[in-house]
């Protein structure tokens, strides 16, 4: 008998059946992974580049300056975060704004989970995007979480909620299309369609403005052949396990989701046109400025980071305008 307050088990899955069917009751059906009251949320469990340093919200702060400008300083200026996970995003880049453009901002944080306690009152709370914005749409590390299909030499992989996989009924319809078109090496493959279409979505509520997805990424040309579907539990990686109790992840073909006129780039790319650097500070600063010297260098190890190659550097940012100019041009 379940005690009060205590958190509810994710809906068992049943037994077996498609990932994506199974993918969304573990990460977002009652009790699920990303719903679950209380708990650290996400930051618990994995580093993304929000997490990683608030060089991240200030750059992303500086792109929605760029749009404000764009669109000519509107009265209302809209920054939907997108799988806000607890705000974080949201609540650097309201801090690292100017106060002349932070005063018109309307941020929007569009999660399944609850609402925090202590979340900055500006931050509107919403399940889905609103409809008609005005600014910047920002995806960070939202599709890889979106559930998806995984086929195997042209047959659905089913699964049990221990994690058994085994052989389905033959893809067809939509999904056979999509595999032949985007992902037509042989072998396993994720089926993408579904993450296409929630972006498209997304990409909709824009009326003018900026639309961009970050996450770890491939392309039709260097398809995994062997996927990259994964767990991650507590800052480390697991089996992916569809039982609630742990993230379920896959690489995003974000060139599926690209809609037109849209701009594909390195993450390494994008900040540094944001003004994210990891050059270090001249030593000479160390002899005349010692403290700012240590807190230069900081930042710039922190940049760094963000822009490594072969970790956050290298995911890809999926730019889409929609009214304005293409960034980067």
């Amino acid at each position: 008998m379940r005690t009060q307050g205590e958190v509810e088990d994710p809906d068992p899955v049943p037994v077996p059946v498609r990932w994506r069917t199974a993918m969304e009751s573990a990460l977002y059906g009652p009790g699920g992974f990303y719903v679950r009251p209380g708990g650290p949320g996400p930051a618990g469990h994995f580093r993304t580049s929000v997490h990683a340093s608030p060089l991240y919200a200030g750059a992303v702060a500086r792109l929605l300056c760029r749009v404000d400008s764009e669109l000519g300083h509107p009265r209302e200026l809209d920054l939907v975060d997108v799988g806000a996970g607890r705000g974080e995003l949201l609540t650097g880049v309201l801090g690292a704004l100017p106060a002349e453009v932070a005063g018109r901002v309307r941020a929007w944080a569009v999660e399944r989970a609850q609402r925090p306690d202590a979340l900055d009152p500006r931050i509107r709370w919403v399940p889905e995007p609103p409809q008609g914005v005005r600014g910047l749409l920002f995806a960070n590390e939202w599709l890889d979480n979106v559930p998806l299909d995984v086929a195997e030499d042209g047959h659905y992989v089913l699964v049990d909620g221990e994690g058994t996989q085994t052989r389905g009924p033959v893809v067809d319809g939509p999904d056979r299309a999509w595999l032949e078109r985007w992902w037509p090496v042989p072998g396993r493959a994720e089926i993408g369609r579904g993450r296409d279409e929630a972006w498209a979505g997304a990409v909709r509520s824009v009326s003018r403005g900026l639309a961009v997805a970050v996450d770890y990424a491939h392309t039709r040309d260097a398809r995994p052949p062997y996927g990259t579907l994964t767990g991650f539990r507590g800052g480390r990686e697991v089996a992916p396990v569809p039982d609630g109790t742990c993230d379920v992840t896959a690489h995003v073909a974000l060139d599926a989701c690209a809609g037109p006129g849209a701009v594909l780039v390195s993450q390494r790319e994008a900040l540094g046109l944001l003004g994210v650097s990891g050059a270090r500070p001249p030593l000479a600063l160390a002899s005349t400025d010692p403290a700012g010297y240590v807190r230069a260098l900081a930042r710039a190890g922190e940049a760094a980071e963000l822009t490594a190659r072969g970790g956050l550097g290298d995911f890809a940012w999926l730019i889409q305008p929609v009214g304005v100019r293409s960034w980067p041009a």
